[in-house]
């Protein structure tokens, strides 16, 4: 059985390569010969080409290589030679340009140099634009005048207001007696409040202050001992993820909406709350003591906690299975919403990242006829993870090796799609004695990077403190080297192992997945089938580079 992926044994990649000739019978039963404009030289510019007289013979059409993903579940990769050849000339060119300063007001200013509209105020001037106008400046606007306009047009705010200076918003009663925001235009407003232009009291009125955005409880906070930074973590009850939904997200009073903006402080506290909210679950789990509460854990806390875990996992037979025995993470980055009401991303304001846990079954229903029948714990629940994990089993039955260390054997031993010596062939970013920072040779994201622990660790309760910074440090210096890159929304998932799985071959992978401009997705990606116009290893040089100039 092949398993369709592009690793194989001693540790090489492997991919197809499509150079397509054929030939097209043409079918067509009318010429519909006119002129499309004139060419440069003032003749007419004919489409005579768009209507052959016979069949069509495509002689070399372009060479498609064909790279199936390490892990099958992820799908196949496709890469045009002619795009790629074009960006492997110079990989300084993979990157996105700045976006432009947008400012209305200025329109306006020049509107009333030019003597137009001077008796419309500018405040009347924005009430007349359509939503979609609205929206459109919302998200890309970068003059706070702009914004404040827009703000005081889609929500109300408390009191005589002083433009520039909010106190508060007003509130209202629900049918259901729970307050919420007087908000006349949410789509607006939401999109206002994940613009960085917006000024700072605005956000903090609006969205940042803890009780802004609803009830939700904040059961954990972390700050950097400088107080440079600060984390809150909140409790999502009702989720869509079950069993407990967390978010670690930055504080009021530590304002985050870049990446440039970002600090170490700042990954190290988000995923300090993680680790903490995990280790206290599965204390609850397996009846071990939890630490007091209203206290946060110091590192050293944190590490005692975790080997305690470990030690009572190993003695199996001692301890309750826990029932939740998966960890759930995530960070979605970033935020765009089209003048036509489409989410293109994300749907919070500040750098924040998301973590719940995984039960291994759940209670089962089943409809069979007229009856209806349940089973406890007879539904495997699903983890993406799981995935990962049934592949590499299947990979070391199949080849008798290790999956990991086949990969990491190819990835080191690289050599260039396009067979050219003289270029970079390269795939690692960065690497240190716990972790490997790369691009994949077949990438889902057409900017997808990857991050693996280099030992067989396969969770964060087998991560120690030394490996969950390198993990920590690694996330910070590989969404600086995107952010460079121009890339400002990207979306970041965990690949872990269940903690009773036991699988030495298993190293907790992280894949960084930025969504570009011109590459929304669709039937192709549906299918599995990612499209991408570069080599990876000039993707790979590329943030090298950024690597360079950022650090």
């Amino acid at each position: 059985m092949d398993l369709r992926t592009c690793v194989i044994p001693p540790g090489c990649f492997r991919y197809g390569v499509h150079k397509p000739h054929y030939r097209v019978q043409n079918q067509r039963t009318n010429d519909f010969i006119t002129p499309l404009g004139t060419e440069p030289d003032g003749e007419p510019c004919w489409n005579r080409a768009n209507f052959p007289v016979s069949s069509v013979e495509v002689e070399q059409a372009d060479t498609i290589y064909e790279i199936a993903n390490p892990f099958p579940f992820r799908g196949t990769t496709y890469i045009a030679k002619s795009w790629a050849d074009a960006n492997a000339a110079d990989p300084g060119r993979i990157r996105l340009p700045e976006a432009a300063d947008v400012s209305f007001c200025r329109v306006i200013k020049q509107w009333r140099e030019q003597g137009i509209m001077n008796e419309v105020p500018p405040e009347k001037i924005f009430a007349s634009l359509p939503e979609q106008m609205m929206l459109s400046l919302a998200v890309t606007s970068t003059d706070p005048d702009d914004l404040v306009y827009l703000a005081h047009l889609c929500c109300e705010f408390e009191g005589k207001i002083e433009v520039g200076n909010p106190r508060g918003l007003r509130y209202q009663r629900t049918n259901d007696g729970r307050t919420k925001p007087h908000i006349t235009n949410w789509a607006v407003f939401e999109a206002l409040a994940n613009n960085p232009s917006l000024p700072n009291p605005y956000k903090q009125v609006m969205v940042l202050k803890p009780g802004a955005q609803g009830g939700s409880e904040i059961v954990g906070e972390w700050r950097a001992p400088d107080g440079t930074s600060h984390v809150f973590e909140y409790l999502r009850r009702n989720s869509y993820i079950p069993w407990g939904h967390y978010a670690a997200n930055m504080a009021h009073d530590a304002v985050r909406y870049r990446i440039q903006d970002l600090t170490p402080a700042d990954i190290t506290g988000m995923r300090h709350l993680y680790y903490q909210r995990t280790y206290i679950r599965m204390c609850e789990q397996l009846g071990l003591p939890s630490p007091v509460e209203r206290k946060a854990l110091s590192v050293s806390e944190l590490e005692t906690l975790r080997l305690s875990i470990q030690g009572a996992l190993s003695a199996g037979k001692n301890t309750r299975a826990p029932a939740l025995d998966a960890t759930l993470w995530g960070w979605n980055f970033g935020f765009d919403f089209s003048p036509s009401r489409y989410r293109l991303h994300a749907s919070h304001q500040q750098i924040h990242q998301q973590f719940a846990m995984v039960p291994r079954s759940v209670t089962m229903e089943k409809s069979t006829g007229a009856s209806h029948e349940t089973t406890d714990g007879g539904y495997l629940a699903f983890g993406g993870s799981d995935l990962l994990h049934d592949f590499i089993i299947a990979y070391r039955s199949q080849t008798h090796r290790s999956f990991f260390s086949d990969y990491f054997q190819a990835i080191r031993t690289n050599r260039r799609m396009d067979g050219r010596e003289d270029r970079e062939s390269g795939l690692i970013i960065h690497e240190d004695k716990n972790v490997l920072v790369f691009v994949p040779k077949a990438q889902t994201s057409q900017w997808e990077i990857q991050l693996v622990t280099s030992m067989p660790i396969g969770n964060i309760l087998e991560a120690d403190t030394v490996v969950r910074d390198s993990l920590d440090h690694a996330m910070f210096i590989t969404m600086k080297i995107l952010s460079r890159l121009g890339a400002t929304m990207i979306t970041t998932i965990e690949y872990a192992s269940r903690f009773h799985a036991g699988n030495k071959d298993f190293h907790l992978l992280y894949a960084f997945l930025p969504k570009l401009p011109e590459s929304p997705g669709a039937f192709s990606e549906a299918q599995l089938r990612w499209i991408n116009g570069h080599y990876p290893e000039d993707f790979a040089e590329a943030c090298r580079r950024s690597f360079r100039e950022c650090f």
